[in-house]
């Protein structure tokens, strides 16, 4: 056997080794130095599982489940190894799993319209089982046609569906004793390193929980999110009516020549959905509140575009929408706090001057003219430059921007005179039956093309910046969405066809020799699957806009 030199990352240390030497082993010989269990390695900057060979000289990094790429191998895991639980308590049962909330993934089975707690409890039960059995999760390549007859005989019938639409020439999937399932990056190397995690009935389904980010240890606490569900179950339905739940769904949609009807579709309900919000707060404002209207939501959701639909909405109402925005309350830049890692967090809310802000807004709802400032983001200060506002009979303010669900934003501003409207993007559309389209990557997307595109930021400094920016939501956005009056999705079931090229073109630009290729590669890997649609079917007033250029509205 040929010896051939590594570096691993972790000790800072070259290490000799036999070719074609498995992950795993090098992991179990630096396990007493490393000083944890690897659940998957960074292999020149790319996850792969711990089955993977190495035959040249690579530079390692093992990570376990709380770091790097662990946290989405240790979901993908647990998600095969509730398939085999499923396929063991109720063989042939479809398991649908749909989407990322309250901490978990909700999942639900088909021919069940409400699943019982005793059939939760017997997979919980036979999950503990797999889990302490510490089978292997065994990857294999086959032929596409191949795979695909397997998913079929399965009952895959998605899995199959995308695969026919991908045209690739060989497939993997892995297989866990008798269960065969496929999964779009990693797993962990056997069920025994899944041993904490819980299953809760939730609404009509029930919950797949990991482990708590704040405490490893222990199983993820569920958050009320009653609202937040409401808004993606309408979505799921939305796409149950347009024949679009999966890629291989609108992928098909593209290859049959349907994409611009399903996209006048989906801009429609978006209209409708602000028209009815429109005419909630227009009722409020004529009962004699709602004069602050406070749109709020995570980076890239589209708030902007989202405020500006509803100012024109809301005319039609025959009120006068007046717009704020929060970033022009901005303190200055050398009394900007600052982040664990030293960088100005402009997520939190005391990067705002709040005493002005309340200061202003209570002149301006008694009836003042006030003298509105303009953030000036080169200078990093406030300015004045003679913008003014006073509110007149029929006026109504519309305040954008990340805190707006905050109370302490508004704290000295009665209740009845405050609607807030929560704009996410709440991707709806799977890959397919065990593989969810998270939210956060649709966001990071819409943003790596826009600050490409209009700041001058490349992907490689976006995808640096996000985790950065998902601690502030977590922290300054997520816990107040449920106060919201109204939720308004923001996403399209068709919109990451759209920007698949542009999106592919800013994450090729990433180097191989940067941590930051690990995301740009996973995020190619997972745009791969979709068929591109031209950005040229998107209308000038769509939200998609807002990133992608081309808008009707001025920003």
């Amino acid at each position: 056997m040929t010896t051939i030199s590594v570096f691993c990352a972790n000790t800072g240390q070259y290490i000799d080794i036999e070719g074609g030497a498995l992950l795993s082993d090098i992991a179990a010989t630096l396990e007493p130095t490393l000083g944890f269990r690897p659940i998957c390695c960074r292999v020149n900057n790319k996850t792969e599982g711990l089955d993977y060979a190495v035959y040249q000289p690579k530079t390692l990094e093992f990570q376990d489940k709380t770091t790097g790429s662990g946290p989405r191998v240790y979901a993908r895991s647990l998600s095969m190894m509730l398939y085999a639980a499923v396929e063991s308590v109720v063989p042939g049962a479809r398991l649908v799993i749909e989407h990322s909330i309250s901490n978990g993934y909700y999942c639900r089975l088909g021919g069940c319209d409400d699943v019982p707690q005793e059939l939760i409890d017997a997979l919980l039960g036979a999950m503990h089982a797999l889990a302490g059995a510490d089978f292997p999760f065994r990857r294999h390549t086959d032929r596409t046609e191949a795979v695909i007859d397997l998913f079929e005989q399965r009952g895959l019938h998605s899995k199959a569906a995308l695969l026919r639409t991908t045209r690739e020439l060989y497939a993997s999937y892995y297989t866990l004793g008798d269960v065969c399932d496929s999964y779009y990056g990693a797993l962990a190397p056997s069920t025994g390193h899944l041993q904490v995690f819980n299953l809760i009935k939730y609404n009509q389904g029930f919950l797949l929980l990991p482990f708590s980010s704040a405490d490893p240890s222990q199983p993820a606490v569920p958050v009320p999110q009653e609202k937040m569900y409401k808004a993606f179950t309408d979505y799921v339905h939305f796409n149950a009516i347009t024949g679009v739940s999966d890629v291989a769904q609108l992928n098909n949609c593209v290859i049959e020549g349907d994409a611009r009807n399903l996209i006048n579709v989906a801009e429609a309900l978006h209209e409708k959905a602000l028209a009815r919000i429109s005419d909630d707060i227009t009722l409020r404002y004529a009962r004699g509140g709602a004069r602050i209207v406070l749109i709020s939501g995570p980076s890239s959701s589209g708030k902007t575009t989202s405020t500006k639909r509803l100012a024109i909405q809301l005319m039609t109402n025959l009120l006068k929408p007046r717009l704020i925005s929060l970033d022009d309350y901005f303190v200055n830049r050398d009394r900007t706090p600052r982040d664990a890692s030293g960088d100005y967090d402009y997520e939190s809310l005391y990067a705002l001057d709040l005493e002005q802000f309340n200061a202003d807004l209570a002149a301006i709802l008694a009836g003042e003219e006030v003298a509105l400032p303009t953030y000036n983001f080169e200078r990093g200060c406030r300015e004045y430059r003679g913008n003014t506002l006073r509110l007149d009979e029929g006026s109504i303010l519309l305040i954008e921007g990340i805190h707006g669900l905050n109370p302490e934003l508004t704290a000295l501003i009665p209740e009845e005179m405050k609607y807030r409207v929560y704009v996410s993007a709440l991707t709806t559309l799977s890959i397919d039956d065990h593989n969810w389209v998270p939210s956060s990557d649709t966001r990071l997307i819409r943003r790596i093309i826009r600050d490409r595109k209009y700041r001058g930021t490349s992907a490689e400094e976006s995808i640096r910046r996000w985790p950065s920016v998902r601690r502030g939501e977590e922290k300054w956005i997520f816990p107040y969405q449920e106060n919201a009056d109204a939720m308004f999705n923001s996403s399209f079931v068709f919109e990451l066809a759209v920007m698949k090229d542009e999106a592919e073109a800013a994450l090729r630009g990433v180097p191989s020799d940067v941590p930051e290729y690990a995301e740009a590669y996973r995020l190619r890997k997972f745009l791969s699957y979709f068929l591109p649609i031209s950005p040229d079917y998107i209308p000038s007033t769509s939200l998609l806009r807002e990133f992608l250029g081309g808008s009707s509205f001025k920003y």
